[in-house]
């Protein structure tokens, strides 16, 4: 089968693929961006911040739905859907709430770290919980990975907690969203409604100990704006999402945790120690022999797809 280049598209395909990566670009810089919003938020403590996004985020995607007329699929979401969505809810407040720590508590590149280790997790949940099989390539980068967190224990000290909570959160998280029959926004909407209840709970528990009045109008305004922060890089990566091809976006995911690492060294200048140095470039050897092993396999320009059979 003839492999598909740009100079065998069409104008119309052309300019389909360039809308699709535009928008995947900006999905991935604004989520890249996001070390530089958190902290604009403080005096709110990192579980108010939370609580704030959860329930805003959930206001702007409802008042999305209604606009959009999506809510007939809630009203057919099973029983089973809605355990999904919740545990879905769980994982992804874990993910936030543990991100905005992290913001703002100078811990940006442990975060990053987290981000650009996500792929190869992801990878290793799918051979636990799906039983997809490891190809010989992405066990090598996925041993190359944890020679990695290894080097970086003895760095930190510790294990890089912030950063294997990050992982393990999204890529379970991920893996429970291939289950949940809902579009992006109708997903997102139907996990902030699960658990928007408990964060509004808190903020009335929190009383005048709430940031939300007693700041000022302008902080007041930047916590009304973590519902649309959320959103807009969602909306944009599903717009993206449908018009270029998976690999693609997947290529594209590396700009987020390339720029949170940009912030975190050259902005507000975490220590990065040669040991760190070290660490950090066996994830990026790693990321480079997962992504070599996904262009080969699914088939590009440069590396056919191979025909069953042939010799790897």
């Amino acid at each position: 089968m003839p492999q598909l280049t740009t100079s065998s598209l069409t104008s119309p395909e052309v300019h389909t693929q360039g809308r699709g990566i535009t928008y995947g670009v900006l999905a991935y810089v604004l989520w890249g961006l996001f070390p530089a919003y958190w902290p604009l938020l403080v005096p709110a403590q990192p579980v108010e911040v939370l609580a704030h996004r959860i329930v805003w985020s959930f206001v702007t995607l409802a008042i999305a739905v209604v606009l959009l007329r999506r809510w007939r699929p809630f009203l057919e979401l099973s029983g089973k859907g809605w355990l999904i969505v919740t545990a879905a809810a769980v994982l992804i407040t874990v993910n936030w709430g543990t991100y905005i720590y992290a913001v703002n508590s100078k811990h940006v590149v442990e975060a990053a770290l987290g981000y650009f280790i996500n792929p190869l997790v992801s990878v290793a949940l799918g051979m636990i919980f799906l039983k997809e099989r490891l190809r010989l390539v992405q066990a090598v980068a996925f041993a190359v990975v944890v020679v990695a967190v290894i080097v970086l224990t003895v760095d930190y000290g510790r294990l890089p907690v912030i950063s294997l909570v990050l992982a393990v959160s999204f890529g379970t998280y991920g893996l429970l969203k291939k289950k949940v029959p809902l579009d992006a926004i109708s997903s997102l909407a139907a996990e902030s409604a699960v658990i928007a209840p408990i964060a509004f709970v808190y903020l009335l528990v929190l009383g005048s100990a709430n940031t939300f009045t007693t700041e000022g109008g302008g902080h007041t305004l930047l916590l009304l704006s973590t519902g649309i922060i959320t959103a807009i890089p969602l909306v944009l990566f599903g717009a993206g999402a449908r018009l270029i091809p998976l690999t693609t976006m997947g290529m594209l995911q590396y700009l987020a945790p390339v720029l949170q690492f940009a912030w975190g060294v050259f902005v507000v200048h975490e220590p990065m120690p040669p040991s760190r140095w070290i660490g950090f470039a066996l994830v990026w050897l790693a990321l480079a022999i997962f992504t070599f092993d996904a262009v080969r396999e699914r088939g590009g320009p440069a590396f056919p797809r191979r025909k069953r059979g042939a010799p790897a």
